[in-house]
């Protein structure tokens, strides 16, 4: 791997500099070196590295099969998925994302993030990305070509110029941040607090019905439906666990998190039988405000990746997902560009993203307004519906063959009616 030291100056002959080694710059890295560009990616941190956003959704894995990483992904021993349950009371519901309406992969993986990251960074430089780790970007220069300035893992300032910029930060959010991008969010401002557990669930039943460890358990609180919690089955025994909810609903134990997640575990009946021997194996982290936007997504000399543009809400999963689909769609917009051919990044990049983005926003908006989860637990669902729907569980968001997706707020707003 190249140095920062080898590295001072300006260096005209690279094509694209990715901000960020996460799925969405990896994915990005991977896809451009395949197309035959030069590309260098700055990474802040060291993989492994913890981040949450372990739930899988099965469109992730065409995205992963276009970079040529399937197979390493496949061997790495993670925890199969193949759909979604959730838990209201008594109320039990559960997906199967092999049983959908979009064709393409039915089943996934929940994945411990340090680890899946870290094999797809280095499944990327494997193919001959090369990442630089423990480099920081400190600011960006865009009156030509993108330059930036980078402060290595000795101090040391250097620039490095591109002919185009991605920036795959994820919550850092590097280029809102440096470019004044940053714009407020329409949704409600929440918090998530969140860990790790040797969850011993053994044979423990709820309801009568065993823990299944191939679904993500959604599980809605029995007295306030704004929080809801997470329950992703993780290998080797582990989950994550994780509550949701507006600030003031999450208030009182600011300071002894893990009390806090445990006592808002407690208040969930069936997670708390199943969690009853769970052990708690990190420390308990809070995310606040977590729901982003920006004013612009691209230009001709960047775009944004997936968290580092917007973030809706964790509920259905679809972070990673946003993330590695809009590697997929800026790689096919740079390589264009790159090779003369004019790009409309408002209309070729930004537009057609925003489509699954806002198809998601829809649900994610209708759960917490109470309208989605009257159509989740209806007791009496048509099967060509629960199909439609389950396709953008999965992460089909932008299959605008779906009505639930060409047309979602008209089409969940007629179900909803229907359900009442």
């Amino acid at each position: 791997m190249q140095t920062a030291s080898a590295t001072q100056g300006k260096q005209a002959d690279i094509d694209v500099v990715i901000i960020g080694a996460g799925p969405s710059g990896s994915i990005a890295a991977s896809l451009l070196h395949q197309a035959g560009k030069r590309v260098v990616v700055i990474e802040k941190q060291h993989f492994p590295r913890f981040s949450i956003g372990e739930s899988l959704l099965p469109c992730c894995m065409q995205l992963i099969e276009e970079a040529n990483m399937l197979d390493a992904v496949n061997a790495a021993g993670f925890q199969f998925k193949n759909g979604a349950a959730f838990r209201y009371r008594d109320q039990y519901i559960n997906f199967d994302f092999t049983d959908k309406f979009t064709p393409g992969p039915g089943t996934t993986f929940q994945v411990e993030r340090g680890n899946f990251d870290k094999l797809l960074a280095d499944t990327a430089a494997e193919q001959g990305v090369e990442i630089r780790y423990g480099e920081t970007v400190e600011s960006v220069d865009l009156s030509a070509d993108p330059t930036l300035s980078i402060r290595d893992e000795a101090g040391k300032l250097y620039t490095i110029e591109a002919k185009y910029l991605l920036d795959a930060s994820g919550f850092g959010r590097v280029l809102p941040r440096l470019l004044n991008l940053e714009k407020p969010s329409n949704l409600a401002n929440r918090s998530a607090v969140f860990t790790h557990i040797q969850d011993n669930i053994g044979d423990k039943e709820v309801d009568g019905k065993p823990f299944d460890r191939n679904k993500i358990l959604v599980s809605v609180h029995p007295k306030n439906r704004d929080i809801w919690y997470w329950l992703i089955p993780l290998s080797e025994g582990k989950c994550s666990l994780g509550v949701v909810g507006e600030p003031h609903l999450l208030s009182g134990l600011e300071d002894n998190l893990e009390e806090m997640l445990l006592d808002m575990v407690k208040q969930e009946p069936g997670l708390n039988q199943l969690l009853s021997d769970a052990e708690v194996l990190r420390e308990c982290a809070l995310l606040k405000g977590y729901s982003a936007n920006v004013s612009t997504l691209a230009t001709d000399k960047f775009a944004l990746l997936g968290n580092a543009g917007e973030f809706l809400d964790p509920v259905f999963s679809s972070g990673v997902t946003i993330a590695m689909q809009s590697a997929s769609m800026a790689v096919k917009c740079i390589a264009r560009q790159l090779n003369g051919t004019p790009v409309n990044w408002e209309q070729e990049y930004s537009i057609p993203l925003m489509r699954g983005v806002d198809t998601f926003r829809t649900y994610v908006e209708a759960w917490y307004d109470g309208r989605f989860q009257d159509v989740i637990f209806y007791d009496d669902p048509d099967n060509k519906i629960k199909q439609m729907i389950c396709s953008i569980l999965a992460g089909y968001a932008w299959d605008e063959s779906n009505p639930f997706v060409n047309d979602s707020r008209k089409r969940l707003n007629l179900i909803v009616e229907l359900c009442k």
